[in-house]
């Protein structure tokens, strides 16, 4: 896979992971990003009423959190294959992904074929 290939593809992804972190913070801001996506709930208060309000608004964005949350494992993923010099391998038949679906879906671990055949497209 061509280095310049790689190199756009990273910077996305960091580009991505960016968004996904802010947007993961603005929709659940008792969630530690790190490794783990653990909720901290030592700042909603000691009385039931106090933290309602915030509990509430967890349970509306959990949803959404754990889609955002998925992403972002996924592009965690993908840069660490990149580091690994494993980005780009199909994980079922470990052929080379062609660069335009990796282009189209950057965080792609499968071959169209693969994903075809998993799916049962075929």
């Amino acid at each position: 896979m061509k280095i310049a290939f790689l190199k756009e593809i990273e910077e996305r992804l960091r580009t991505e992971r960016e968004k996904l972190v802010l947007e993961i913070r603005r929709v659940s801001p008792h969630v530690a990003i790190a490794d783990a996506f653990d909720a901290d709930y030592s700042t909603l208060g000691d009385k039931e009423d106090e933290s309602a309000g915030v509990a509430a608004e967890i349970g509306d964005n959990l949803s959404l959190e754990n889609e955002l949350s998925s992403a972002l494992r996924d592009i965690d993923s993908a840069l660490k294959a990149i580091a690994a010099g494993t980005y780009g391998t199909c994980k079922y038949c470990k052929q080379l992904i062609d660069e335009a679906r990796l282009n189209a879906r950057p965080t792609s671990t499968s071959c169209v074929m693969c994903k075809k055949t998993l799916t049962q497209e075929l």
